[in-house]
């Protein structure tokens, strides 16, 4: 006993520890401010967790919510709230509340239209309904969520509801119809091998049997669920069927083989600490005793009984082992022991049924209601049809009048959507042709640029390439003078950085559109060179993460911005005698800002004549309508800035 209690504490305590590790890990998803939408189903779930810690806490999270559905127009997450603050108020036996809120969420998710949840909210109201002794009203709602579960083939929801149909059924003492849908329930369930489900269902069908005094089918089934309880070892199951078996011999006045099924019901029940079902089987044996004259053996069952059944205010049970001892007593012939227990069982007697009496009144006063609205209702219509043949009379004469004004209007519509279809096919075929010359205008231009690049690498390209192998073989090949050697070697890598730039060029105009991805490569290969031509340079290439590398430009903006990068860093090498040159690329607002700077001597902005390579890259910032700004201390460096 201590081991289980020890592991039950345990498995209470993991259970709340992961409880109050989700809302604690929901609050920080709200702390992080997230969109509206992620925020008003945190607060939902908050309300949900906490419905079971704390009903303020639940309550304030689902009324936020709520307001912050309304807010943004959430229609989805204020159905949520509603339904969540709805089973708050049914927690709490506050039905009318319960229902407002579940009626208002109903209203929401039927113009959804959310079918799953529109089902879930039927059985919400039915089970409300049945709480307030209202069947025929809970037995309606809950056929509206069966026939949506069942045509969205959700068979699991659809057969637990079935269940609660026949407690609905059996209540309403048509046994019959709770039958036949315990008998649907167990088919179900021996389908999906449910040994359990399958249990509880043969137990079911056999107390309907009992009830419609058909005591053989009830054996039968109960020897079925039995056999089955057996074998798969499900003690609680097991102890209430030995029970219902026990009835069933006693009745028969089969005393020794009831006495047998009664004793392996207690001896479970005992094991299982159940005191409400000990109590009721305790009681049975006591009547049994009672009944066979076997007075000695009464007492104790009916006291232990009696104590049981007080301690889980069992009322009935405590009212029925009053009736048994009053009965005892009397075989005893101990008067005042009698009147004392008669005069109890008649005290709870009357007081079970002034709450049964209140209930069934408040039923009729019900039902009365609806009656007296359904008279008012007829009412109301007969009325409305009277004025309705008044209305028709007077629409036939206007029927005919109406009928030619349609005949005019429909064929005026005819000749206007028979103009309106010529005029929109004209201009279709306009735009089709516009559209076909500015492609073949794209294609020419296209062709030409092709063309163009072609010529300046077979031609240009070539006759450089020429100059250079000139230049190498007339200094490998004749005595030169030093100063002639230097002049020519200068001409040799100015005509070299010519074909590098050419090659740029035509690059860019054999593309439309230049990806980022590209010129990022671009970008980087130059580097790459000046790297291994200025030694004792650091050079850096960060691309920051908030860049859209799915972006592209034209070829000029392309290739405008890959000249002033490069004529930055050009500068920097020749004239600024850096250790260290970066190239980072950010976005900002909507615009690409490339930063070139380094930590060289820097010069004065001001005082500085601007030569032809800070003039270029002006222009160049111009023709893309880009922002240039250089900013430049003596000893401090250079931080050239473009915005485009």
């Amino acid at each position: 006993m201590r081991k289980l209690l020890l592991l039950l504490s345990l498995f209470c305590l993991t259970q709340v520890s992961s409880q109050q590790h989700i809302i604690d890990s929901l609050k920080v998803v709200i702390r992080n401010t997230p969109s509206d939408s992620i925020k008003i189903r945190a607060y939902s779930d908050l309300c949900w967790y906490y419905r079971t810690v704390s009903q303020d806490s639940a309550f304030f999270y689902g009324n936020k919510a709520l307001s912050l559905s309304k807010e943004k127009n959430n229609v989805k997450g204020e159905a949520q709230a509603l339904n969540d603050l709805g089973i708050l108020y049914y927690s709490k036996a506050q039905y009318n509340k319960a229902l407002q809120f579940y009626f208002k969420s109903l209203k929401i998710r039927q113009t959804t239209p959310d079918s799953l949840g529109m089902a879930s909210l039927y059985n919400k109201i039915g089970l409300v309904h049945q709480n307030t002794y209202r069947l025929d009203s809970a037995l309606v709602y809950a056929l509206k969520a069966l026939s949506i579960y069942e045509s969205n083939g959700i068979e699991r929801n659809a057969f637990i509801l079935k269940n609660n149909i026949a407690n609905i059924y059996k209540n309403l003492k048509q046994y019959d119809k709770a039958l036949a849908t315990h008998k649907e329930i167990a088919q179900y369930n021996f389908a999906i091998n449910d040994q359990l489900a399958l249990v509880k269902s043969y137990n079911n069908i056999a107390n309907a049997y009992i009830l419609l005094a058909d005591t053989t089918n009830a054996e039968n089934y109960y020897s079925k669920s039995l056999k089955i309880a057996r074998n798969k070892g499900f003690s609680k199951e097991l102890a209430a069927l030995y029970n219902n078996i026990g009835g069933i011999y006693m009745n028969r006045k089969k005393y020794l083989a009831a006495i047998d099924n009664y004793q392996k019901s207690l001896n479970i029940r005992r094991e299982l600490n159940d005191n409400f079902g000990e109590g009721s089987t305790l009681l049975n044996l006591g009547s049994l005793y009672l009944e066979t004259k076997q007075i000695g053996k009464v007492e104790p069952y009916l006291r232990e009984s009696l104590a049981l059944a007080r301690a889980s205010q069992a009322n009935e049970q405590i009212m029925n082992a009053y009736d048994k001892l009053s009965i005892y007593f009397a075989y005893k012939d101990l008067p005042d022991s009698t009147k004392y227990y008669n005069a109890l069982y008649k005290q709870f007697n009357d007081s079970l049924f002034n709450e049964k009496v209140v209930k069934q009144v408040a039923d009729v006063q019900e039902k009365y209601n609806a009656v007296a609205r359904e008279k008012e209702i007829i009412t109301q219509r007969a009325e409305i049809a009277e004025k309705e043949l008044d209305i028709s009379k007077k629409n036939l004469y206007v029927l005919g009048l109406g009928g030619m004004v349609f005949i005019v209007t429909l064929l005026g519509l005819l000749f206007y959507n028979r103009q309106k279809l010529k005029t929109e096919q004209i201009k279709k075929e306009s735009e089709l042709k516009e559209a076909l010359v500015r492609i073949e205008t794209q294609n020419k231009l296209q062709d030409q640029r092709l063309r163009i690049s072609r010529d300046l690498h077979d031609n240009i390209g070539a006759q450089l390439t020429f100059i250079i192998s000139t230049l190498d073989n007339l200094k490998f090949g004749f005595k030169l003078p030093e100063k002639l050697n230097d002049k020519l070697q200068g001409v040799s890598e100015f005509t070299t950085s010519t074909i590098y730039e050419l090659r740029d060029t035509i690059w860019a105009m054999n593309k439309n559109k230049i990806s980022f991805e590209d010129l990022q490569v671009r970008i980087s290969n130059f580097i790459e060179k000046a790297n291994i031509a200025a030694q004792g340079i650091q050079f850096n290439f960060n691309v920051d993460k908030n860049v859209d590398t799915d972006a592209s430009f034209n070829s000029v903006k392309g290739m405008n911005i890959y000249r002033i990068i490069q004529e930055a860093i050009n500068n920097a090498i020749k004239y600024a005698e850096p250790k260290t040159i970066t190239v980072n690329v950010s976005a900002e607002a909507s615009q690409l800002c490339f930063t070139i700077s380094d930590d060289g001597k820097g010069f004065n902005v001001d005082e500085e004549e601007r030569g032809n390579g800070l003039h270029n890259m002006q222009k160049r910032a111009n023709e893309i309508d880009g922002k240039l700004n250089i900013i430049a201390q003596i000893g401090k460096g250079t931080k050239i800035t473009l915005n485009c």
